[in-house]
């Protein structure tokens, strides 16, 4: 495998490490104290400041959704495809890793008092909401922050400020999205905590990460076969 395609996969790596335990990490640590508009900005602003490290090497995907979401429009190869996935997930389960460590060495009862910025529904959810109602919820902030990348990243006038516009985007879906379900939208973030908490005893998140990893995916093709519908709809426009 070639050395540019290893640069891309360790961005995506090093992107979703970062999205992970600043944003899982604030639920977990602070969550209390931020509330849903802190954990939210702390979700968005990692994908700012990604975009800024990372955006020239792997176009900071750090998230499978949204490499599926590009793969689907023609602008990423299925191998590549493949190895963002990877790396992605790696780069959530290390930071779950990381972010349990540093709760292990705080006064602060554990990660099975803390938890670690998971995802869930029924008891797992802040309002309760049902698993039917958590693979909607999920499916539709999916569709639109994807929508906000494919659109965002299309056209030259606003790819330059993209960083900014899908870390937005990231911020408000959350908002409403983590009273609900915690919000995902990112199978690689929600895995990795999923992944720990179980580890550490508690089965929940695991069991029910399924919905966080299918629907999130399925928000994204959702959102390629809108923005196609968009395109063509463009070009009929153009033409006449």
């Amino acid at each position: 495998m070639e050395a540019p395609s290893m640069k891309k996969y360790a961005a995506e790596c090093l992107g979703t490490f970062v999205l992970t335990l600043f944003g899982c990490g604030s639920a977990a640590i602070a969550g209390a104290v931020l509330g849903t508009l802190g954990i939210a900005m702390a979700f968005g602003l990692s994908i700012i400041a990604m975009a800024f490290v990372i955006g020239n090497v792997s176009g900071c995907h750090i998230n499978p959704a949204v490499s599926l979401g590009l793969f689907l429009d023609k602008r990423l190869s299925a191998r590549d495809l493949i190895g963002y996935w990877i790396a992605q997930f790696i780069g959530g389960i290390v930071a779950a890793a990381v972010l349990a460590l540093i709760i292990s060495m705080c006064d602060l009862g554990g990660v099975l008092v803390t938890g670690l910025g998971c995802d869930g529904y029924e008891a797992a959810s802040a309002v309760g909401i049902t698993v039917v109602g958590a693979v909607i919820v999920e499916i539709i902030l999916t569709c639109i922050f994807v929508l906000s990348v494919l659109g965002s990243t299309a056209d030259e006038r606003t790819a330059p400020f993209a960083g900014i516009i899908i870390g937005l985007t990231l911020t408000f879906v959350h908002i409403m999205g983590i009273p609900l379900t915690g919000t995902s939208v990112n199978p690689a973030r929600s895995f990795g905590p999923a992944l720990l908490m179980a580890l550490n005893g508690d089965m929940t998140a695991l069991s029910q990460v399924w919905v966080f990893i299918v629907c999130p995916l399925v928000g994204a093709t959702c959102a390629a076969g809108i923005w196609a519908a968009f395109k063509k709809k463009s070009k009929a426009v153009s033409a006449a």
